[in-house]
């Protein structure tokens, strides 16, 4: 069963969608139940990222003596030059 409705598009997207439907030798209407078809068969599946393997240091170090990493106001001001990590 068909039915009517009305779709409100950007006069550029509408334009584009009517050129690609005249390259592709259909209607408007199938070119825009095409496109909603893939939308809604993807709606439900998760999308597919590639793996990323993040980089491991294997140097050794930590913060500078003194640094607190609990301490998010301290260590805000150490960043801004706020304050001197040495003197605490």
């Amino acid at each position: 069963m068909q039915l009517r409705t009305t779709v409100r598009l950007e006069e550029s997207l509408l334009e584009e969608a009517k050129a690609e439907a005249a390259r592709q030798q259909t209607t408007l209407t199938a070119l825009i139940e095409k496109g909603l078809h893939l939308v809604v068969k993807d709606a439900g599946k998760p999308h597919r990222r590639p793996k990323v393997t993040l980089p491991v240091s294997r140097q050794g170090g930590g913060t500078w003596p003194g640094i607190d990493i609990n301490n998010s106001a301290e260590l805000l001001d150490i960043m801004e030059g706020r304050l001197d990590p040495g003197r605490r």
